[in-house]
């Protein structure tokens, strides 16, 4: 996700958008104070601002196991979408138990096949809940869940790759498309199995429960949800912390960032249907204008932000669609709005809420129209926190481990990213999501010196620098988790 009309990966240019589209750099916030709601054998490791000159020089990384570059390829070129993984999962849940996992299969079944009939109607052939779970008892300890999503994007490839995907496919509510691993999902399913790797060869240096899922649907959001209302913390080994990290496009490869307190947004979709009274266009004193209304209800909207919101605070409201009419010369009936709404803490996401209702019944009046329909989308993506004692924890046993040049404290972003529901729960879990490069050094470089932009998340173009991805990926979340485990509950 991140979350349709995703996000720039960590500040810069747009990158990342929406574990699951492209969203934009947001104002950096003021850190909040609360909560709201080892290395491996391999190496040595949801949207600016500019990274020191350190961490421009190529940090030496050892390459990935073969096989495990393998999957990648394998992973990348067969891309599954949301509450479609079952290829995807399956190799996943078969790759844990051969080393030794306690694996459940098919985690949100029940939930996934209930929305599928109330959203869309029906199940479509091949929807279900494919989520993974899998449980290693290494002695007393803490427990740690690690996350990665497995669903691919809608869009056609053209990286150029030779392991390009070609799939064609529907999505779950019913639309066929081209399929693609546009935002990285396919580095973070490979990292999270050499992560298993690692820790699996190294239960002598951590005591403790892991507990690592494959989460479906981020994309769209609903994942995290799936997998919890059905039993995600009451099935399995409750979590004392939660911890994932998602690909960059905007990072050199081999190296990794993150925000500490707030990392990621509130994302809210609205629709407002602006009703009036259709007519010529010739004669407009005979009907009420929608279009009219609609516009006035657009530029009123800019006021939430300008003049609601606290200047040292963070929102968006973005009207990302305006339909109406059909022809030059005929007033339609009605125009819909659809606007996206970016925030961080709840307050200022239901002040963005309640505004825009008031805003477009009142804009209505006062031209005499009917009260519009002013729909929130209720599955909505809640912004991501990054608990500041667990983050200083493991960014400190990460920049110990890359070194101070290759870790990069950076603001939060505009974007969405489902894992954030994990530590939503009334157990109130300790979270944390970081960052990994995905851009080769080299293409970074000149990028910084053209000026030109660099492929974003969610691009048809994005083609990360895996195989130096991959590795940084494993030695910074394995070494994060070893050094949550030493460090107790």
């Amino acid at each position: 996700m991140l979350r349709p009309a995703l996000i720039s990966a960590l500040a810069l240019t747009a990158v990342l958008s929406g574990c699951g589209g492209s969203g934009g750099q947001g104002e950096p916030a003021p850190k909040a104070t609360s909560d709201p709601a080892v290395s491996t054998a391999a190496a040595t490791d949801a949207p600016a601002a500019v990274p020191a000159a350190a961490t421009l020089t190529a940090r030496t990384v050892a390459p990935a196991d073969a096989d495990l570059l393998e999957i990648y390829r394998k992973l990348h070129a067969a891309p599954e979408l949301s509450f479609e993984e079952a290829k995807t999962s399956a190799l996943l849940a078969q790759q844990m138990q051969s080393m030794g996992f306690e694996v459940t299969t098919g985690l949100g079944e029940d939930w996934v096949k209930a929305k599928a009939t109330k959203d869309v109607g029906k199940v479509l052939p091949g929807v279900g809940g494919y989520g993974v779970v899998a449980v290693l008892r290494n002695g007393d300890g803490p427990t740690v869940l690690i996350r990665t999503d497995m669903d691919a994007l809608p869009v056609p490839e053209q990286t150029g790759v030779p392991f390009a995907s070609t799939v064609r496919a529907e999505t779950w509510t019913g639309v066929n498309s081209p399929v693609m691993h546009a935002c990285g999902h396919d580095v973070h399913m490979t990292v999270w199995l050499g992560t298993a790797r690692a820790l699996v060869a190294q239960k002598s240096k951590w005591k403790g429960t892991l507990v690592m899922i494959a989460q479906p649907a981020e994309e769209i959001g609903l994942g995290a949800k799936a997998m919890i209302e059905d039993g995600l913390f009451s099935r399995f080994p409750k979590p004392d912390y939660n911890i994932a990290f998602h690909i960059a496009a905007d990072v050199p490869s081999g190296s990794v960032a993150y925000a500490s307190g707030w990392a990621m947004a509130n994302v809210d979709s609205v629709d407002v249907t602006v009703h009036g009274r259709g007519g010529h266009g010739a004669y407009p004193q005979t009907a009420i204008d929608p279009i009219l209304i609609g516009s006035h209800i657009v530029t009123a909207l800019q006021s939430l932000v300008s003049r609601n919101v606290n200047p040292l605070d963070s929102a968006v409201v973005t009207v990302g669609s305006f339909k109406a009419g059909a022809k030059h010369n005929i007033i339609p009936d009605e125009a819909t709005l659809l606007i996206t709404v970016r925030s961080y803490d709840d307050k200022t996401r239901a002040m963005l809420l309640d505004g825009i209702r008031r805003i477009a019944k009142g804009q209505a009046e006062a031209f005499g129209a009917p009260e519009p329909d002013v729909s929130v989308e209720e599955d909505y993506t809640p912004a991501t926190y990054n608990d500041p004692a667990m983050t200083a924890k493991v960014m400190g046993a990460i920049r110990k481990k890359l070194g101070d040049a290759y870790v990069d404290e950076r603001p939060p972003v505009m974007g969405g990213e489902d894992f954030s529901n994990y530590a939503r729960t009334a157990e109130k879990i300790p979270s944390v999501l970081f960052w990994v490069g995905g851009v080769a050094p080299d293409k970074y470089a000149e990028a910084k010196a053209s000026g030109e932009s660099l492929p974003s998340l969610h691009s048809s173009t994005f083609a990360p620098d895996y195989e130096r991805a991959i590795p940084t990926g494993i030695d910074a979340m394995s070494t994060a988790v070893i050094a949550l485990f030493k460090g107790g509950k």
